[in-house]
């Protein structure tokens, strides 16, 4: 994913609500969601080019969810796959903070990453650019190619409609869809620079990516009740921006 939005413990029938949108190469080849043929607990999209996913939930309520962290001046070809951080949390039978304190110690071998694990009833957070395993705290938060709640224009535009959305008196997960289609781009003196490019930070900006060959391939929206029951909402787009909707 490149945008996580999280609502955790802050509306009373959802503790957990997820809003997040994957954006990557259109040429890059996935499995939209479903439930793993080999691993029939997980319900997640797939990488069909390395095996492992960017966010998925298990029939038990845990999930997990990655972003990238963005640093192009320090790529490593040789570097395992992130997907694999996802999914190898859901196949094991580890506590998210502990997970989180094991991938830290192997951190470094990876390309940036922002990682978080957990449940309904806690959320950690780990990434390789910082120090430490964080438990998340109650909250609206924010997650895109930085650290956790780094102020981007995407994540505060994000957060702030999140924020307004949750204190409707009925939440459909399609109302979140409608919050992670947002193409407006941010004014150049908000742009962070990373390194790629006043262009190019200009393309990536909006919380929903249009481009030719980039773009945010997905969005997904998932809604935890305390007992562990979820609704899981994908819609998937191309690069003509035709979309399909999974819905679980």
């Amino acid at each position: 994913m490149c945008l996580i939005l999280l609502a955790y413990k802050t509306h009373p029938e959802y503790p957990l609500i997820i809003a997040a949108n994957r954006d990557e190469f259109y040429e890059r080849k996935t499995h939209h969601a479903h439930f793993w043929e080999d691993h029939e607990q997980i319900l997640a999209g797939r990488d069909l080019e390395a095996g492992g996913t960017w966010m998925g939930i298990t029939r038990a309520g845990k999930v997990a969810m990655l972003t990238n962290y963005r640093d192009l001046k320090n790529i490593k070809e040789s570097a395992p796959s992130r997907g694999h951080l996802v999914s190898d949390f859901l196949k094991e039978d580890l506590e998210a903070e502990a997970y989180l304190r094991e991938i830290e110690t192997v951190g470094r071998r990876y390309n940036g990453f922002n990682l978080i694990c957990g449940s309904v009833d806690q959320l950690y957070y780990y990434g390789n650019f910082q120090e430490g395993v964080h438990e998340i705290e109650p909250g609206i938060h924010g997650l895109s190619n930085a650290l956790m709640d780094t102020p981007w224009p995407k994540v505060e535009r994000g957060k702030k409609k999140l924020s307004a959305l949750i204190h409707r008196e009925q939440l459909k997960p399609k109302d979140f869809l409608e919050v992670l289609y947002d193409d407006i781009k941010a004014p150049d003196d908000q742009l962070p620079d990373t390194g790629v490019g006043i262009e190019m930070e200009r393309m990536l900006s909006p919380m929903f990516i249009k481009s030719p060959n980039y773009g945010s391939r997905c969005s997904t929206v998932v809604m935890l009740k305390q007992d562990g029951s979820f609704s899981f909402l994908e819609r998937t787009y191309d690069r003509e921006g035709s979309h399909k909707d999974y819905i679980f």
